[in-house]
Protein backbone atom coordinates (compact mmCIF):
# COMPACT_ATOMS: atom_id res chain seq x y z
CA UNK A 1 0.00 0.00 0.00
CA UNK A 2 2.96 2.50 0.34
CA UNK A 3 2.73 2.75 -3.68
CA UNK A 4 -0.56 3.46 -2.74
CA UNK A 5 -0.18 6.04 -0.38
CA UNK A 6 2.73 8.25 -2.12
CA UNK A 7 0.54 8.08 -5.80
CA UNK A 8 -2.82 9.53 -4.02
CA UNK A 9 -1.00 12.28 -2.20
CA UNK A 10 2.29 13.68 -3.78
CA UNK A 11 1.31 13.54 -7.67
CA UNK A 12 -2.53 15.09 -6.71
CA UNK A 13 -0.70 18.18 -4.52
CA UNK A 14 1.74 18.26 -7.09
CA UNK A 15 -0.87 18.72 -10.11
CA UNK A 16 -3.22 20.91 -7.78
CA UNK A 17 -0.29 23.42 -6.93
CA UNK A 18 0.57 23.53 -10.37
CA UNK A 19 -3.11 24.05 -11.51
CA UNK A 20 -3.41 27.07 -8.38
CA UNK A 21 0.18 28.76 -9.66
CA UNK A 22 -1.21 28.79 -12.90
CA UNK A 23 -4.78 30.56 -11.62
CA UNK A 24 -2.69 33.09 -9.55
CA UNK A 25 -0.44 34.06 -12.58
CA UNK A 26 -3.92 34.67 -14.59
CA UNK A 27 -5.18 36.57 -11.44
CA UNK A 28 -2.47 38.94 -11.64
CA UNK A 29 -2.01 39.35 -15.59
CA UNK A 30 -6.14 39.87 -14.65
CA UNK A 31 -5.42 42.80 -12.12
CA UNK A 32 -3.45 44.29 -14.37
CA UNK A 33 -5.42 44.39 -17.43
CA UNK A 34 -8.30 45.62 -15.68
CA UNK A 35 -6.25 48.13 -13.53
CA UNK A 36 -7.00 47.54 -9.96
CA UNK A 37 -4.75 46.41 -6.79
CA UNK A 38 -3.56 43.03 -6.76
CA UNK A 39 -4.21 43.53 -2.95
CA UNK A 40 -8.08 43.54 -3.86
CA UNK A 41 -7.70 40.13 -5.39
CA UNK A 42 -4.90 38.90 -2.94
CA UNK A 43 -7.26 40.03 0.08
CA UNK A 44 -10.67 39.37 -0.95
CA UNK A 45 -12.78 36.94 0.66
CA UNK A 46 -16.19 35.02 -0.07
CA UNK A 47 -17.69 35.94 3.16
CA UNK A 48 -16.04 37.91 6.19
CA UNK A 49 -15.61 35.16 8.35
CA UNK A 50 -13.46 33.77 5.51
CA UNK A 51 -9.60 33.39 5.06
CA UNK A 52 -8.60 35.55 2.32
CA UNK A 53 -7.13 34.71 -1.47
CA UNK A 54 -3.58 35.10 0.52
CA UNK A 55 -4.54 33.02 3.46
CA UNK A 56 -6.20 30.07 1.27
CA UNK A 57 -3.13 29.55 -0.38
CA UNK A 58 -0.77 29.75 2.20
CA UNK A 59 -3.10 26.88 3.49
CA UNK A 60 -3.54 24.88 0.91
CA UNK A 61 0.57 24.74 0.40
CA UNK A 62 0.78 23.93 4.21
CA UNK A 63 -1.48 21.03 3.98
CA UNK A 64 0.88 20.01 0.40
CA UNK A 65 3.87 20.33 2.44
CA UNK A 66 2.48 18.47 6.53
CA UNK A 67 0.73 15.54 4.84
CA UNK A 68 3.29 14.43 2.72
CA UNK A 69 5.57 14.82 5.44
CA UNK A 70 3.89 13.36 7.76
CA UNK A 71 3.27 9.90 5.64
CA UNK A 72 7.06 10.05 4.68
CA UNK A 73 8.03 9.83 8.09
CA UNK A 74 9.98 13.30 8.03
CA UNK A 75 9.90 16.67 9.96
CA UNK A 76 7.73 19.40 8.15
CA UNK A 77 9.31 22.01 6.59
CA UNK A 78 8.70 25.63 8.37
CA UNK A 79 8.04 28.37 7.03
CA UNK A 80 8.34 31.73 7.58
CA UNK A 81 5.46 33.06 9.18
CA UNK A 82 2.70 33.67 6.35
CA UNK A 83 4.41 36.95 5.41
CA UNK A 84 3.46 36.58 1.53
CA UNK A 85 2.18 39.29 0.61
CA UNK A 86 2.25 39.52 -3.09
CA UNK A 87 1.55 37.47 -5.80
CA UNK A 88 5.25 36.75 -6.33
CA UNK A 89 5.19 35.51 -2.77
CA UNK A 90 2.37 33.20 -2.74
CA UNK A 91 4.30 31.32 -6.23
CA UNK A 92 7.42 31.81 -4.30
CA UNK A 93 5.66 29.15 -1.51
CA UNK A 94 4.28 26.79 -4.03
CA UNK A 95 7.81 26.75 -5.69
CA UNK A 96 9.23 25.80 -2.03
CA UNK A 97 6.52 23.21 -1.40
CA UNK A 98 6.64 21.47 -4.86
CA UNK A 99 10.42 21.48 -4.67
CA UNK A 100 9.96 19.91 -0.99
CA UNK A 101 7.47 17.08 -1.89
CA UNK A 102 9.01 16.42 -5.18
CA UNK A 103 12.14 15.53 -3.04
CA UNK A 104 10.15 12.22 -1.21
CA UNK A 105 10.24 9.21 -2.35
CA UNK A 106 7.77 6.11 -2.71
CA UNK A 107 9.89 4.74 -0.21
CA UNK A 108 9.57 6.53 2.18
CA UNK A 109 5.82 6.36 2.21
CA UNK A 110 6.36 2.75 3.34
CA UNK A 111 3.88 1.44 5.99
CA UNK A 112 2.73 5.22 5.99
CA UNK A 113 -1.14 3.72 5.88
CA UNK A 114 -0.72 2.54 9.66
CA UNK A 115 1.64 4.74 11.10
CA UNK A 116 0.50 7.07 13.98
CA UNK A 117 -0.19 10.85 12.98
CA UNK A 118 -0.27 12.82 15.86
CA UNK A 119 -2.06 16.32 15.63
CA UNK A 120 -1.65 19.30 17.68
CA UNK A 121 0.20 17.00 20.06
CA UNK A 122 -0.07 17.77 24.04
CA UNK A 123 -2.80 20.66 23.59
CA UNK A 124 -6.42 20.12 24.22
CA UNK A 125 -6.97 20.00 20.35
CA UNK A 126 -5.02 16.80 20.02
CA UNK A 127 -6.08 13.99 17.66
CA UNK A 128 -4.53 10.50 16.58
CA UNK A 129 -5.33 8.79 13.48
CA UNK A 130 -3.75 6.06 11.33
CA UNK A 131 -1.73 7.34 7.97
CA UNK A 132 -4.58 5.88 5.48
CA UNK A 133 -7.43 8.04 7.73
CA UNK A 134 -5.08 10.82 7.84
CA UNK A 135 -4.96 11.14 4.06
CA UNK A 136 -8.87 10.44 3.16
CA UNK A 137 -10.42 11.37 5.58
CA UNK A 138 -8.30 14.59 6.56
CA UNK A 139 -5.62 15.64 4.53
CA UNK A 140 -6.72 15.51 1.22
CA UNK A 141 -10.41 17.19 1.83
CA UNK A 142 -8.65 19.89 3.71
CA UNK A 143 -6.38 20.58 0.83
CA UNK A 144 -9.06 20.31 -2.19
CA UNK A 145 -11.10 23.01 0.58
CA UNK A 146 -8.68 25.52 0.14
CA UNK A 147 -7.46 24.91 -3.62
CA UNK A 148 -11.43 25.25 -4.21
CA UNK A 149 -11.86 28.28 -2.07
CA UNK A 150 -9.00 29.92 -3.87
CA UNK A 151 -10.31 29.18 -7.30
CA UNK A 152 -14.20 30.05 -6.24
CA UNK A 153 -12.63 33.76 -4.81
CA UNK A 154 -11.26 34.12 -8.26
CA UNK A 155 -13.80 33.21 -10.09
CA UNK A 156 -15.92 35.47 -7.78
CA UNK A 157 -14.02 38.28 -8.49
CA UNK A 158 -14.36 37.80 -12.50
CA UNK A 159 -11.56 35.80 -13.17
CA UNK A 160 -12.41 33.96 -16.25
CA UNK A 161 -11.57 30.21 -14.69
CA UNK A 162 -12.79 27.02 -15.26
CA UNK A 163 -12.73 23.27 -14.30
CA UNK A 164 -9.63 22.86 -16.31
CA UNK A 165 -7.62 25.39 -14.94
CA UNK A 166 -9.17 23.91 -11.28
CA UNK A 167 -7.70 20.33 -12.70
CA UNK A 168 -4.12 21.63 -14.55
CA UNK A 169 -2.39 18.74 -15.98
CA UNK A 170 -2.62 15.04 -15.04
Amino acid sequence: MSTYMYTTSVPVFKQLLNSLSAMLTKAEAYATEKNFKPTVLLDARLYPDMFPLRRQVQVAADFAKSVSARLAGVEVPAYDDDNELTFADLQARISKTLSFIESLTPAQFEGSETREIVLRPGTPKEKKMVGHTYLSNYGLPQFYFHITTTYAILRHNGLEVGKRDFMGDY
